[in-house]
C-alpha cells in the first residue's frame, strides 16, 4: 500500500487500537474490488481473517450497513458479523464469509440448488418487510435511476444525442415501465442481489455482502437481480422455471405477489427492464466518471437482457426500436468489447 494512503495510516492505525483481536496489521491485503468508493482488505489474526471495511465519510456512510445488516439478520440470513466499528472514519471489522462467489462456484451441477438457496434466502428477507424500516424505493429515486441511461449510456458512451422525438419516447416509455414498478407489492429490497454479492459458505448458503443500499421497493427487484444477472447468462427456460419456484415459495408464506403467475412474471420482466436500463447507465458512468472499465464488457449481456425483453411486450414496441438502433451502433464502439 502506498506510503502517500492516508486512509490506510489510519486504518492500520485504528488496527493497531484492537489489541483484544490479536490482528496482524501487516497482513492487511485487498479481499474485493467494488464499483463505489468503499475499499475492503481481509487481515490474519490467531482467530482466522477478518474483513475490514473502509468508508470515506465524505463519499460513503457506514450506518445504513449496520443498519440493513441487523434487519437481515433478523430475517435469517447470513450477513458480516460486525466485530467491531469507528463510525467516525468510516471503518468496520467484520466477520470474513470467504472468498468464494457464486459467480466463481456456479456450474451446471450446481446450479440449481444454489439458485434455491438464494430463492430461500430472498424469501426470508422479505417476509418481515414493513413501510418505515428502509428509504423508499419511490418514483423519483426509480426515475433518477432511468435517466442515467440517457445521460451516460447514450450521450457518453455512444455519443448519441437524441432527438426531441427519441427523447419522448424514451420518456413515455419510463412511464410505462415505473407505472408497473410502483403498483407491486412493497417489501424490502437489497439492490443487487446478484452472484457477486452472494457467497458460498460451509453451511448456511448464501453468505449475503453489499447490501447497504437496501430499500422498500417493488418485490420483483431482487428476484431480476438474481436470475437477470449481468455477470452470468442462464437459459430463459430455466430462469422461468425458478422464477415460478420463487413464486410458490413466497404464495405459500404469504407474500403478496401476484396471484396470475403469467401477470407475476411480467411484473418482473417490466422491472428488469429498469434495473438494465439503469445498469447501462451505470457502467457507462463507471467507465467514463470513475476510470473503471471493467464493467465495460458487461454492457452487451445487459443490453441483450433490455432488448429482449422490450420486444416481448407491444406496449414497448417503441423502446425496442430505438434500442435496436442504438445496439447496431453499440457494436462501432470498440471499447465495448
Amino acid at each position: 500500500m502506498a506510503s502517500s494512503d492516508s486512509r490506510m495510516s489510519a486504518l492500520q492505525q485504528w488496527l493497531g487500537s484492537l489489541g483484544s483481536h490479536g490482528i496482524d496489521a501487516a497482513s492487511i491485503r485487498p479481499a474485493s474490488s467494488d464499483a463505489s468508493f468503499r475499499r475492503y482488505f481481509r487481515v490474519d489474526s490467531p482467530n482466522g481473517a477478518y474483513i475490514i471495511m473502509d468508508a470515506p465519510p465524505e463519499k460513503e456512510k457506514v450506518q445504513p450497513f449496520i443498519h440493513v445488516a441487523e434487519i437481515f439478520r433478523q430475517c435469517g440470513v447470513h450477513v458480516p458479523d460486525i466485530i467491531e466499528r469507528n463510525v467516525e472514519h468510516g471503518f468496520l471489522l467484520l466477520s470474513d464469509l470467504g472468498n468464494v462467489t457464486y459467480l466463481e462456484k456456479l456450474n451446471e451441477g450446481n446450479a440449481h440448488e444454489l439458485y434455491l438457496d438464494a430463492i430461500d434466502a430472498l424469501v426470508r428477507i422479505q417476509m418481515p418487510s414493513r413501510s418505515g424500516v428502509l428509504p423508499e424505493y419511490d418514483r423519483t429515486l426509480l426515475l433518477n435511476e432511468l435517466n442515467l441511461f440517457p445521460d451516460w449510456f447514450v450521450k457518453k458512451h455512444l455519443n448519441i444525442s437524441l432527438s426531441e422525438q427519441q427523447e419522448a419516447v424514451l420518456r413515455n416509455m419510463f412511464d410505462r415501465i415505473l407505472a408497473n414498478n410502483l403498483a407491486q407489492p412493497q417489501v424490502y429490497v437489497h439492490r443487487d442481489y446478484h452472484s457477486r454479492n452472494l457467497m458460498v459458505l460451509d453451511n448456511g448458503n448464501p453468505g449475503v455482502l453489499d447490501f447497504q443500499d437496501a430499500v422498500f421497493g417493488p418485490i420483483t427487484y431482487d428476484l431480476v437481480s438474481l436470475l437477470r444477472d449481468a455477470y452470468i447468462v442462464w437459459d430463459e427456460e430455466r430462469v422461468l422455471d425458478w422464477v415460478i419456484r420463487y413464486w410458490e415459495r413466497a404464495r405459500k408464506v404469504g407474500l403478496p405477489v401476484n396471484p396470475d403467475i403469467d401477470m407475476f412474471y411480467r411484473d418482473f420482466e417490466f422491472m428488469g427492464l429498469q434495473r438494465h436500463l439503469k445498469v447501462l447507465g451505470i457502467f457507462a458512468r463507471l467507465y467514463h466518471r470513475d476510470g473503471k472499465d471493467a464493467y465495460l464488457n458487461d454492457l452487451p449481456v445487459v443490453m441483450t437482457y433490455a432488448s429482449k425483453t422490450a420486444a416481448r411486450y407491444s406496449e414497448l414496441a417503441p423502446l425496442s426500436r430505438l434500442l435496436n438502433q442504438l445496439m447496431q451502433k453499440e457494436t462501432q464502439v470498440g471499447y465495448t468489447f
